[in-house]
């Protein structure tokens, strides 16, 4: 028993470690990228952000996640990726990178039509708001116990940053927070667990009161007769084996 615990408590603290690499690999490369941006190119890489209805600017959608304006900027982003992406990654690792790539690419595409032109849209905010419309709205699709409690904590705690996806404040990328956030759901609804139909439709079937009783019967007979004659069967090898 001692042993099973020591296992279970080392497997759980591997698990926590990986995900912390994995996380800390995303944050720090964004932190790294910022200081080289800052540093060595004074700033000028956010060039590379989403430019609305230009060709050129849709290589935005795979630069803009990692490009920021500030370190403001950027440290305003780093905490909720930290928090949001370790709740993304609680049931499997894989699913931060798949929530991630459906984020920034709703996220970019939908920033790309219709933010106004002339403008530029780069930040890790696109995938918060990714991450946070996953885990919003895996409740709503899983409809399991567990989901739903998972969607509570985080809108208890993040809840207040859904006014970022509405328009009307100065300098905020309202387009890439909105997009963000359907790509997001988009992935809590293409990652959903669900039960099998064919398995739900054979339990509910079973389970079922209003199933004639004679139905159930003639059911349990014919499963009887199988095994009969599979019984039978097995004594007649026996005879022509002797």
């Amino acid at each position: 028993m001692a042993s099973e615990l020591t296992k279970a408590k080392s497997e759980f603290f591997g698990e926590v470690r990986a995900q912390g690499k994995i996380l800390g690999g995303l944050v720090g490369f964004m932190w790294v990228v910022h200081l080289v941006n800052a540093l060595v190119f004074q700033g000028h890489l956010v060039a590379l952000g989403v430019h609305p209805r230009t060709l050129l600017g849709l290589l935005g959608i795979l630069f803009a996640p990692f490009l920021h304006g500030s370190f403001a900027h950027l440290v305003s982003n780093t905490m909720p990726m930290l928090v949001l992406g370790a709740f993304v990654m609680m049931r499997r690792k894989r699913d931060l990178a798949i929530v991630s790539a459906l984020a920034a690419l709703v996220g970019g595409l939908g920033t790309w039509l219709i933010a106004p032109a002339a403008t530029v849209h780069v930040g890790a905010s696109i995938l918060v708001f990714g991450y946070l419309g996953y885990l919003l709205a895996r409740g709503v699709v899983e409809r399991k116990l567990g989901s739903i409690l998972g969607s509570l904590v985080v809108f208890f705690l993040y809840g207040g940053a859904l006014f970022g996806v509405l328009p009307g404040q100065e300098g905020i990328s309202w387009q890439g927070h909105l997009f963000g956030f359907l790509g997001g759901a988009l992935a809590a609804k293409l990652l959903a667990k669900r039960e099998p139909d064919e398995a739900k439709k054979v339990r509910v079937a079973s389970a079922d009161p209003r199933t004639p009783r004679r139905a159930r019967l003639a059911d349990a007979r014919e499963t009887t007769a199988v095994d009969d004659d599979d019984e039978e069967l097995e004594k007649l090898k026996r005879r022509v084996g002797r």
